[in-house]
């Protein structure tokens, strides 16, 4: 413990700049920041077009001077990069005209929406609002399959938000074209006679360089993205508009399904239908409203090794409702997690901004409580109504103080969560963030339960030497219906920091330590587990190798464990039709659902998993996937699990793609040893789907799942389904349609 101590100590310290040892070189001080650079954007009376960015007649003005990030630090661009800025009534346009010393190097794959950051690819930032906290993101290959979200300070990147705009593109004999048409009625924006100018950030992306490089000039010497964007002036005279769209959706579902108890297989029909509704306010507020919302889920979630967990595993949300501004409603302790919202009915939602307030709130029912409800119990079939709402106050120098409320009610019982956060801006490489928390929780039983928690981090950015330290300490009483919060009762703190040298003139990147220090103690004191992890990191342009020991101790069932575990990964996708990956695990872990009359035991462990993603046409992707997982006694096997998805994407078109899935998850157990039950089960899954932009889209699909049944006893006509040999019984067989179509005013 005394080494955990000291370790934390020598990291503050070097976060905040406080000297540990005569040997220890001066940190580099970040550059200093000059005036952000302006764009002065002109008026186009007619829209431009490709071809004359092809031809070389551009239009708008021109913007060079990009300078890399990765792998160097503001040094120029590689190869030759050009971007064209004009807009119209309508659109703001962007156009990247990009050279390359090789053309064919350049990578461009025809795929789905979203899936082109294995490409060659050219980005537009916005900060409309000049906070410099979030920003739009917009992305395109060279041939004009787009890609966008936000970014947040402190949150990170969210793909997951949807915008209606156009990106056309061309490869040519030198390079790549590509022209941007964004719509003003897809951004928010003050609008006006005399508007305020935009932050912006222009980055052009090269993969086999393993680089991103930006106008202006971004570093990792800096703690912030979008504070160091610089200024759009001239847009006038636009306003998003009033914005009013309505998405009516149907779906149809065809099912078969086996009843386990019965050896029946019943046929079911659901017809379902619904609108969503969206109008923005004041050109800043966008209130949404939904009835019978769609919340049903076309992708699939990833597979993940879900047993001997101790703690729940996170599944990100996919359903389309909860998406848009997700990011309103993030804090650093998940206190509104939205998959915890099962089955609604009516919902609305409001987000936007007021000056420097960004506001949001969210009410919403839920039915999934009341029908899984007790049967003979009052809340059987009641539903749950949700509400959320929050308010964060944004200051010129990147820091900003949030508040956020939560209530639950369902059936007399009732949880209200209240919390505020911050994060403050302390030098241009240091941030500082809190968030404190209070619950209370009130059973169907009438139980009242009080908890709270605090959460608190230093953040020390640099190109060569990053720092992370943390600490949070949630009280027993600590409840949260709404969000993720797997694990309460802990006082803890931890540390990640890294080093990374980086040689110049060398095919190696960048290599370096990484040192991970974690403690936990309830709140009597007493240790429930500590971390120690020393990994080392290799980068050699696009492949990667990672290679870490640790050692561990855990308290489970009031026992302490000392564990170790050693870990290597390695990830390559320096060919541009193969990317691939593999990682190799061992050491020691609890049996945590040991069988009835089994002592909890410590454990050997083996962890493996690798991928392959193979590209032989632009147009096809053929993706592997194995997951497998083992644990094991001396003499014995506890169990062993198999996880297998074979995935396979066509793109007919930039809209159109055939897509197939086949899951294998195949659980092994000695029953002697572990509470798990023998299963193999297997789904087909197959959808094609038409999307011309998000909102307008048919998705026609197909599932069906098998399972290791057999009714028993052999003989009789029904009987309860028994596990037994490989997964051939057929459980599940589904078809559904589902089409929506966006109107858009």
């Amino acid at each position: 413990m005394t080494t955990i101590v000291r370790a934390l100590t020598m990291t503050v310290a070097l976060a905040i700049g406080w000297p540990v040892c005569a040997q220890q070189p001066a940190p580099q001080p970040p550059p200093e920041r000059a005036p952000a650079p302006h764009i002065q954007i002109p008026r186009v009376e007619s829209a431009p077009v490709l071809d004359d960015y092809v031809n070389g007649h551009a239009a708008g003005v021109e913007v060079t001077g990009f300078k890399q990030r990765e792998p160097g630090d503001l040094t120029p661009v590689s190869e030759p990069t050009t971007a064209f800025l004009s807009y119209d009534q309508e659109n703001l346009y962007v156009a990247f005209v990009c050279k390359a010393a090789d053309p064919s190097s350049i990578r461009a794959r025809m795929s789905r929406r979203e899936a082109i950051f294995e490409d060659d690819w050219v980005a537009v930032h916005l900060d409309p609002f000049q906070e410099k906290q979030r920003a739009y993101m917009f992305f395109s290959n060279p041939i004009g399959v787009v890609a966008d979200g936000v970014t947040s300070e402190g949150s990170g990147d969210d793909l997951s938000y949807d915008a209606v705009w156009n990106a056309d593109a061309r490869l040519t004999p030198d390079g790549y074209v590509v022209l941007f048409a964004i719509p003003f009625k897809s951004l928010r924006f003050p609008s006006g006679t005399n508007p305020s100018a935009w932050g912006i950030a222009l980055e052009r992306a090269i993969p086999t360089h393993t680089e991103e490089a930006f106008w202006p000039g971004i570093t990792n010497r800096i703690n912030g993205f979008s504070s160091q964007f610089g200024t759009l002036d001239g847009v006038a005279g636009v306003s998003p508009g009033r914005n009013v769209q309505f998405i009516p959706y149907g779906t149809f579902a065809g099912a078969r399904v086996l009843d386990e108890d019965t050896g029946i297989r019943a046929g079911q029909t659901d017809f379902r239908g619904g609108v969503d509704a969206k109008v923005v306010l004041h050109d800043k507020v966008t209130v949404d409203a939904t009835v019978n919302p769609d919340f049903s889920q076309v992708e699939s979630d990833e597979p993940q090794v879900t047993i001997n967990q101790r703690y729940e595993v996170f599944f990100p949300e996919k359903r389309p409702f909860f998406l848009e501004n997700a990011d309103y409603f993030q804090t650093p302790i998940t206190l509104f997690f939205s998959r915890r919202i099962g089955d609604p009915q009516f919902g609305s939602r409001v987000t936007g901004r007021m000056g420097r307030w960004a506001i949001g709130g969210l009410a919403i029912d839920d039915r999934r409580p009341g029908r899984t409800a007790d049967p003979v119990t009052d809340a059987y079939r009641d539903r749950a109504f949700d509400g959320i709402f929050l308010a964060r106050r944004d200051f010129a120098n990147q820091s900003r103080v949030g508040f956020m409320a939560t209530q639950r009610d369902f059936s007399g019982s009732s949880n209200t969560v209240g919390s505020v956060d911050t994060r403050l801006r302390l030098n241009p490489r240091l941030f500082a963030e809190g968030q404190l928390f209070v619950t209370h929780d009130t059973a169907l039983d009438g139980t009242k339960t009080d908890g709270g928690g605090l959460w608190a981090a230093l953040h020390r950015s640099g190109r060569k030497f990053t720092d992370d330290v943390y600490y949070q300490d949630l009280s027993p009483g600590v409840l949260t219906p709404l969000g993720f919060v797997p694990r309460t009762d802990i006082r803890q703190i931890q540390q990640f920091a890294t080093w990374r040298w980086r040689p110049k003139d060398s095919r190696l990147t960048s290599h370096g330590p990484n040192m991970f220090v974690q403690a936990t103690w309830d709140h009597e004191g007493t240790p429930q587990d500590w971390i120690v992890r020393f990994p080392y990191n290799v980068q050699l342009g696009q492949t990667n190798l990672f290679a870490r020991h640790a050692q561990m101790m855990e308290r489970f069932n009031g026992v302490e464990y000392r564990e170790w575990e050693n870990v290597y990964n390695v990830s390559s996708s320096a060919i541009s039709w193969l990317s691939w990956y593999a990682a190799y695990s061992n050491g020691t872990r609890p049996n945590y659902y040991p069988a009835d009359g089994v002592p909890v035991t410590l454990a050997n462990f083996v962890d493996a998993s690798g991928g392959l993603t193979l590209r032989p046409l632009s147009r096809l992707l053929l993706d592997e996937t194995y997951l497998y997982s083992r644990l094991a006694q001396p003499g014995s096997s506890i169990f062993n699990n198999h996880i297998v998805r074979s995935k396979v994407n066509y793109q007919f078109t930039r809209a159109l793609s055939l897509r197939g899935i086949l899951d294998y998850n195949g659980v092994l157990p000695n029953t002697s040893l572990v509470a798990l039950d023998r299963s193999k089960h297997l789904t087909a899954d197959a959808l094609m789907t038409y999307l011309v932009h998000p909102g307008t889209a048919v998705y026609v699909g197909y599932t069906d799942g098998y399972d290791n049944l057999r009714p028993q006893p052999a003989d009789a006509a029904f009987g309860p389904p028994t596990p037994q040999g490989a997964p051939t019984v057929s459980t599940g067989r589904q078809v559904f349609v589902k089409t929506s179509y966006l109107f858009r005013f």
